[in-house]
């Protein structure tokens, strides 16, 4: 049985190495594509002024469904284009790398707004967008930890990437604790706009230069 399970592991392993390319050029879309949403959505949430919680976290929560949806698509394209399966034992491996740090971020949401000491976390008014403000910088951090999880199964670069989301979102985090003045919603939205729009776009920008780069005679 241990041989067996080995030989599946080494399997594994030996058809990650061989897709790293192919996993590679699926991000530069994805990237790309969630980069735009991103960009949009924070231009949205500032034009239709969304100042409130429910409305705030709703709103994004949105955004990421939108995300998760288009990447799978656009993964699935890839996949019969190359006329290959899609939901491989490689793919599994990188699904069960994201699933714990993006159900934590799941969780806390939930908690955040359903807690009966909810006002004690988020005291927000008007313009003010108070402790919620943290909520930016806690996905980027979880997320960041999700796509360097993922990354030992792709490419390094996402690893990295994560790294930058990680230390993103915690600049955000500690930003806030020396701030003079209580934080907006705008300052919120064009935060998230920064975090999963302008960074994820600059990636998938450079994945597809680069790429290209390789690809060239």
């Amino acid at each position: 049985m241990e041989s067996k399970q080995a030989a599946e592991h080494l399997q594994v392993i030996r058809t990650l190495m061989e897709r790293s390319a192919l996993y590679r050029r699926a991000l530069a879309p994805i990237m790309t594509f969630a980069g735009l949403i991103g960009i949009a959505a924070a231009a949205l949430g500032v034009i239709f002024q969304i100042k409130t919680q429910t409305g705030f976290v709703a709103c994004w929560m949105s955004v990421a469904m939108v995300g998760i949806v288009g990447a799978f698509l656009l993964v699935r394209r890839q996949a019969l284009g190359s006329v290959e399966p899609f939901w491989t034992p490689p793919a599994r491996r990188v699904a069960q790398a994201l699933l714990p740090s993006l159900f934590v971020g799941l969780a806390l949401t939930l908690f955040i707004l359903t807690a009966s000491g909810f006002s004690t976390l988020v005291k927000s008014g008007g313009e003010h967008a108070g402790k919620l403000f943290w909520l930016p910088g806690l996905w980027a951090v979880l997320y960041g930890c999700a796509l360097h999880a993922a990354g030992f199964f792709t490419s390094r670069g996402l690893r990295l990437f994560g790294w930058v989301l990680i230390g993103s979102g915690l600049t955000a985090i500690f930003r806030l604790v020396g701030w003079e003045e209580m934080p907006t919603w705008k300052h919120t939205h064009l935060l998230m706009g920064f975090l999963f729009g302008f960074l994820h776009l600059g990636y998938g920008i450079y994945l597809y230069f680069t790429e290209n780069r390789n690809s060239a005679p």
